[in-house]
């Protein structure tokens, strides 16, 4: 059973405080918005930008669709290429995506809607396609384990250098980024630990290009790392627009943008600023400067009453989508 209500609700909550936390928008010098319109696509969980083909940007649908990735064309928002993984199986829970330094995607099927109910998660690696058609590529799957425990998690990060995988787990007190060993290996299963502390509710992360910032986003707002020895360093908050039902980010190629993902049929991919880039929101990008927390508000976190109703709100709504999916 599918909660097609959630979405919407989530959009008409944020409108109780949308005028106190809607900024001014910025100058457009940044990349525009697009709208995904594929109607196949009704639950886009993660977002990646290519690095072979411009203006295309990688996605997936969360629980319940199959071992599909779509490319979308951000100049159309129209899907150019549906990949097929074969050999890992039927995924589960997949809620992330993202690029390495070998040119291959790292598909996360890291999600638990039933809270460490599962004793692994997966993580599939394919490369990416040189041609953008629907096709059916082979993947490598790799198992993966908590050195903590089982944790529910929507962020899966690949350090565009090193090449080493990072996964953020998702706790609405705040939770963690969890490090992966030197290499992924399919011989045994590969144990991730903990690292550091996110202080927010993570629903997607991105590295940037270069590899010195790590981008952290939740429902309400985000956080910017400098990544610094191989560990983030806070760095200040993120400008996070407005969704129904925050789900991915990623940088823009060039570094200098992020663009965010939410979920919902014809879902919008928004722009926003990278703090200390200057670049502008781009069209449709007004955003929240919300504070760092990105679940139930944390001490200093910012928030004001108003976004404490939509806190309240959102964490019933969400509790409600998770209980209506055990039952399906």
């Amino acid at each position: 059973m599918r909660v097609t209500c959630v979405g919407a609700a989530l959009a008409g909550a944020w409108l109780l405080v949308a005028p106190a936390a809607v900024a001014p928008a910025a100058a457009d010098s940044g990349p525009d918005g697009f709208t995904i319109t594929d109607p196949r696509i009704a639950e886009s969980s993660g977002l990646a930008a290519s690095r072979l083909h411009p203006g295309v940007y990688w996605t997936h649908n969360d629980s319940g669709d199959g071992p599909y990735l779509y490319a979308v064309d951000s100049r159309t928002g129209k899907t150019v290429a549906r990949v097929t993984m074969k050999g890992v199986g039927a995924p589960r829970d997949v809620e992330a995506i993202s690029l390495g330094p070998d040119g291959d995607l790292y598909v996360g099927d890291i999600g638990d809607n039933l809270d460490g109910s599962w004793d692994h998660v997966w993580i599939y690696r394919l490369p990416e396609p040189e041609k953008l058609h629907d096709q059916v590529v082979r993947a490598t799957q790799y198992t993966v384990k908590y050195a903590d425990g089982p944790r529910n998690a929507e962020a899966l990060m690949v350090h565009p250098k090193t090449g080493r995988v990072y996964i953020a787990d998702k706790k609405e007190d705040g939770g963690h980024l969890y490090e992966g060993p030197a290499k992924l290996s399919t011989g045994g299963v590969n144990v991730f630990r903990r690292v550091a502390a996110t202080e927010l509710w993570v629903t997607d992360g991105a590295f940037s290009p270069d590899g010195k910032r790590l981008a952290l986003r939740g429902y309400f707002g985000g956080i910017l790392f400098d990544w610094r020895k191989n560990r983030p360093v806070r760095h200040g908050r993120l400008r996070v627009p407005l969704q129904g039902q925050g789900e991915s980010v990623t940088f823009t190629p060039d570094g200098k943008h992020l663009m965010y993902g939410s979920e919902g049929r014809n879902s919008e991919v928004v722009p926003g600023p990278v703090p200390g880039e200057g670049g502008g929101s781009g069209k449709g990008g007004g955003g929240a400067d919300a504070g760092g927390d990105a679940g139930p508000p944390l001490p200093g976190g910012g928030f004001g009453k108003g976004a404490l109703v939509v806190v309240a709100v959102l964490a019933a709504l969400w509790g409600l989508k998770r209980l209506l999916r055990k039952a399906r």
